[in-house]
């Protein structure tokens, strides 16, 4: 079996360039084979890319997160851009809104977000999209920008209706470790009513730690399929049939060969 984690900050298990590539190879022996690397801000891309630029199954998203909405850099834009030319660079993102910790105020997190996603569409891209109590926003900004190459809702956290609701626009959904807590209720029933064939896992490392690992520090992309067991359980599917079908929607989602 293979398994496609779909968003990983690699950058901020370590920042140790040889404590990085230790963890890539621990996710391959996992089977975890290839992992989008999601940047910290654009100041950080350039050492996380440089180091990881030629290791197989390392793709990477560029962008600025809305908690970066105060200082995205100077020539932000230009930067975005110079980058998505870059080998392996496959995604706009992470972007979008974060109405919970309040990074700045609405009206520049929607600028920021709408920049980023005609930017996706300029350079026909996928963008990941951050949603944080910002559901509303979202959705109405991509009835209207979607890129033609489609959206992922990164760490899906919004619930089944609302996933119903897009699920007429060209987007994916991509579920992290939290899906395995008991009390995440709002996943468990978004996962039993939308199609398999729009369904992603991530590990969003080094953030939200499966159940299983829940004494751990940080989560590490070789966890990955521990939330993929807990889908296969959910779905009542076999596992290795659930992992065709999830590396097949990883590939498709961001445009690689299978």
């Amino acid at each position: 079996m293979k398994f496609f984690d779909t968003h990983a900050h690699i950058g901020l298990i370590y920042d140790d360039p040889i404590e990085q590539l230790r963890v890539i190879q621990q996710a391959k022996q996992a089977g975890v084979t290839r992992i989008i690397s999601i940047n910290n801000s654009l100041m950080d891309f350039p050492k996380v890319y440089n180091n990881l630029k030629s290791v197989a199954g390392i793709y990477h998203a560029v962008g600025v997160a809305p908690s970066e909405v105060k200082n995205p850099g100077n020539d932000w834009i230009q930067k975005i851009e110079s980058n998505l030319d870059l080998p392996n660079v496959v995604a706009v993102g992470e972007t979008g809104l974060d109405y919970y910790k309040q990074f700045g105020d609405k009206r520049s997190q929607i600028e920021l977000f709408i920049t980023q996603l005609e930017i996706a569409q300029k350079h026909n891209l996928p963008v990941i999209i951050h949603n944080r109590e910002a559901g509303s926003d979202v959705f109405d900004i991509l009835s209207e920008r979607l890129p033609d190459a489609g959206a992922i809702f990164h760490c899906y956290s919004e619930n089944a209706a609302y996933a119903k609701k897009c699920l007429d626009m060209n987007v994916w959904f991509s579920f992290a470790g939290n899906l395995t807590y008991r009390n995440a209720r709002n996943l468990h029933e978004t996962v039993l009513n939308i199609p398999v064939d729009r369904i992603l896992i991530e590990t969003e490392s080094p953030f939200m730690i499966p159940a299983e690992f829940r004494e751990k520090k940080r989560t590490m992309p070789a966890y990955l399929t521990s939330t993929a067991k807990f889908l296969a359980e959910m779905l009542e599917m076999d596992l290795e049939v659930l992992s065709e079908q999830l590396w097949k929607n990883s590939c498709a989602a961001f445009k690689l060969p299978e």
